[in-house]
């Protein structure tokens, strides 16, 4: 035998990633029946920011089309941004994973910018917003997590 002949199998390496993810399924804690990590604080106040700063803008935009928006369609974002703030109060799948998909969205869209920005602070706040969004989406993932976990305990299954 050669020493390549003991490296592990496919099989033996997916077994090994199967018991990991168990595993790491079994640490999470469901959170508690009023708890809400810092994360998801965060994440509730940065939704409720947006849909104010939404509707003061289209409050305070004259021509609001001639500027690639409309009445309807900024009330519907700061609805929408409002649903998702009351859903992750709620502690709701659903609405941690919407809210993180607008933050992916975000992340790409502000990569694109970061892409042509034409001076160094336009750069560096499309790096601090890439940033900040990054630690979000990633510590709302442990969250969700939690929230599956205490959904399996209770048998809710809501997804």
């Amino acid at each position: 035998m050669t020493e390549y002949d003991e490296s592990p199998t496919r099989e033996q390496r997916l077994l090994a990633r199967q018991e990991r993810e168990i595993e790491a399924r079994a640490s999470l804690q469901p959170l508690g029946p009023h708890e809400r990590p810092t994360a998801l604080r965060v994440a509730i106040v940065v939704a409720i920011a947006l849909a104010l700063g939404v509707c003061v803008s289209v409050a305070t935009v004259h021509n609001l089309s001639r500027h690639g928006g409309s009445l309807p369609g900024g009330l519907f974002l700061a609805g929408v941004l409002l649903l998702l703030a009351w859903g992750m109060y709620e502690r709701r799948y659903w609405a941690v994973l919407g809210f993180q998909a607008l933050l992916a969205f975000q992340i790409i869209v502000t990569s694109l910018a970061l892409i042509v920005a034409e001076t160094l602070l336009a750069a560096g706040l499309c790096a601090l917003s890439i940033g900040l969004a990054g630690w979000l989406f990633w510590k709302l993932v442990r969250v969700m997590g939690r929230i599956q976990a205490g959904d399996r305990e209770s048998g809710a299954g809501e997804a």
